[in-house]
């Protein structure tokens, strides 16, 4: 054992805190990396959170354009029902040509006069003098009473 070297508690201290200084001095800017890398993952939340929020007001707005190109297209197709069949506009409720013109149709059907049972019209000449219509009026008299 003559290869053996020993060491006494100072010469030990001093190697370990030798070795110790060179991992330390490795990990040296450990921190400043870390600092730094923390701010990078706010950055990128902070950025995504705002590539979030433009594409929320970005979807906002394409739905927004979309109810307002739906709106004007019904708009279009009742004002031209209304156009071919004559009936208002106001009245009309169907999203598409085809439901607006059915509603028109309907419309046009259930405000169309009605005819009204034909009524025997008076054939008669009112210059002749009918005993049964003498009759008649005297019967109507006597009911109602003479009109004076």
């Amino acid at each position: 054992m003559a290869d053996d070297k020993t060491f006494t508690q100072a010469e030990m201290d001093s190697i370990i805190e030798g070795r110790l200084a060179r991992e330390r001095q490795k990990y040296a800017d450990y921190d400043d990396l870390k600092e730094k890398a923390s701010k990078y993952d706010e950055y990128q939340a902070q950025n995504k959170t705002e590539l979030q929020k433009e594409k929320e007001k970005s979807d906002a707005l394409q739905a927004k354009l979309s109810a307002l190109e739906k709106k004007d297209t019904v708009r279009r197709v009742r004002e031209k029902a209304a156009k071919d069949t004559g009936v208002p506009v106001e009245l009309l409720t169907g999203e598409d040509e085809e439901t607006c013109k059915k509603q028109a149709e309907a419309i046009m059907k259930f405000a169309k006069p009605k005819s009204y049972p034909g009524t025997k019209g008076n054939r008669k000449k009112t210059t002749e003098y009918n005993t049964t219509d003498d009759a008649m009026r005297e019967f109507a008299h006597q009911i109602f009473g003479k009109g004076e």
